[in-house]
């Protein structure tokens, strides 16, 4: 984190606020000294005060956004200054804190920061790692599912209809959003995105709408809204199924005729914001149930983008599961490593409730445990590995039957032992052949054969 103020002591005050947080804190009372330090740590988070002692934190904002490796910048205005902070939005600011702040709100401004750039980092490696460029976009898979997904993507990128697109936890929905307005007529707009599910009922209103000084406790100053901070841009509505009967009233007037009022106020303002939203609830049985308005959901879903479950693009799996691999393995090894068949075996046949996000971390955990140069099955979760006993060794009929007695990590390495056990007698002790069977390397083979006691048992070849 950089923290640029030309005053020590807002410094100072900001450094205790998160050093406690466990952030590698630096500091900068200039642009030119902010600069030598962005060059040199890359930063994932810069908090840049608008009023800096000769120069505007403005002028130094496209400096920041324009780099490789673009932290996220969070603008410090004075009350009174909320006009400059929409115009740093603009500019490409994440967000903006009005002073004097509160501690807690710093907080957790920095925190969404740090995690959305963890999630932008995240992307971009693995999109730099892939040879070549992804199918589409940022999207890895060309299953008939996500075809048709690609599809509705490229047709209503063109348009300023009001998208919806639902799906399971872990399909991706805010990936389809950014990819809509990557695409769209507003692309050199802001994206903002809200999750309606992760803020209290009696803040919502004043996240989408801002608020003026003094509405509620605890409102110190004036704030903008995510509707105005998005203006010529795109909102993301995620989670809208979870958003309270009042404020969707209110979502909806914006719908109709793109004006709000800030809480605390009767001034109208007028917000030219294209709506993306998503859910992983059936909005239709909501509206049967009372829970949802109905007018509200036919102005949402004017188009409507179904993702796919992971198991339902089971095609897709290798290819995604290589992505990964090929990131993280850049991420956590020197080297490459790659996925052994029985592995992708084992991971098509998994149903992967959590869809791609936990795919993703299948992976990551994989790559981090692996030893060798090459994930097996021991590296995979438990739960991927549940049926082990009822797998059968490569060209042969004959079962493996591991003791009901043993516990689970006992009762792998059993099974291990005579998968192994069992493809070598049909490679007659060669090496190179048993890798073949089960889809190891040669190395990685070796390693286990003398990890699990067979170099007795067999006269080997290479």
């Amino acid at each position: 984190m950089l923290i640029v103020d030309d005053e020590p002591a807002a410094r100072h005050g900001m450094r205790r606020a998160l050093e406690r947080e466990g952030y590698q804190l630096f500091e900068a009372d200039n642009s030119g000294a902010a600069e030598r330090i962005a060059s040199s740590e890359n930063p994932a988070v810069v908090i840049l005060d608008v009023k800096l002692a000769s120069e505007s934190g403005l002028d130094y904002l496209p400096a920041l956004v324009s780099r490789r490796e673009a932290p996220l910048v969070i603008i410090v205005t004075a009350h009174g200054s909320e006009r400059l902070a929409v115009e740093a939005i603009k500019r490409g600011a994440y967000d903006y804190l009005a002073k004097p702040f509160d501690v807690d709100e710093l907080r957790i401004l920095v925190k969404n920061a740090a995690e959305t750039f963890r999630l932008r980092s995240e992307n971009e490696k693995l999109r730099g790692h892939l040879t070549g460029e992804a199918p589409f976009g940022q999207f890895i898979g060309s299953s008939p599912a996500m075809k048709r997904v690609y599809s509705l993507i490229e047709k209503v990128s063109q348009t300023d209809a009001s998208v919806l697109i639902t799906g399971e936890s872990g399909t991706g929905k805010e990936l389809v959003a950014r990819e809509i307005h990557r695409r769209s007529r507003a692309k050199a707009g802001p994206f903002v995105a809200v999750n309606c599910a992760a803020m209290p009922e009696h803040l919502i209103e004043s996240e989408l709408f801002g608020h003026e000084k003094g509405a509620f406790t605890g409102a110190a100053g004036r704030r903008i809204g995510k509707f105005e901070a998005a203006d010529k841009g795109t909102l993301f509505l995620d989670e809208i199924a979870d958003m309270s009967p009042s404020t969707q009233a209110k979502v909806l007037r914006v719908l109709e005729d793109k004006t709000f009022q800030r809480v605390g106020s009767n001034e109208t303002h007028s917000s030219d914001v294209r709506i993306i939203s998503a859910t992983n609830k059936d909005l239709a049985v909501e509206v049967d149930e009372r829970r949802f308005r109905s007018d509200l959901y036919y102005r949402l879903s004017v188009v409507r983008v179904d993702l796919p479950r992971l198991k339902e693009r089971r095609s897709d799996i290798p290819s995604l599961a290589r992505a990964f691999c090929e990131s993280y393995s850049r991420v956590y090894r020197n080297g490459r490593i790659d996925l052994s068949k029985p592995a992708i075996k084992l991971l098509l046949e998994y149903d992967w409730p959590g869809n791609v996000r936990e795919l993703k971390n299948c992976i990551e955990r994989a790559v981090v445990l692996a030893e060798g140069d090459e994930i097996t099955l021991e590296e995979l979760p438990e739960e991927l590995a549940s049926d082990y006993k009822s797998q059968k060794p490569v060209g042969t009929e004959s079962e493996i039957v591991v003791s009901h007695s043993l516990d689970f990590k006992d009762a792998k390495r059993e099974f291990e032992r005579k998968y192994i056990e069992k493809c070598l007698q049909q490679a007659a002790g060669n090496i190179t052949q048993a890798a073949a069977l089960l889809g190891m390397h040669r190395q990685s083979l070796q390693h286990k054969i003398k990890e699990l006691g067979l170099t007795k048992r067999f006269t080997f070849t290479e």
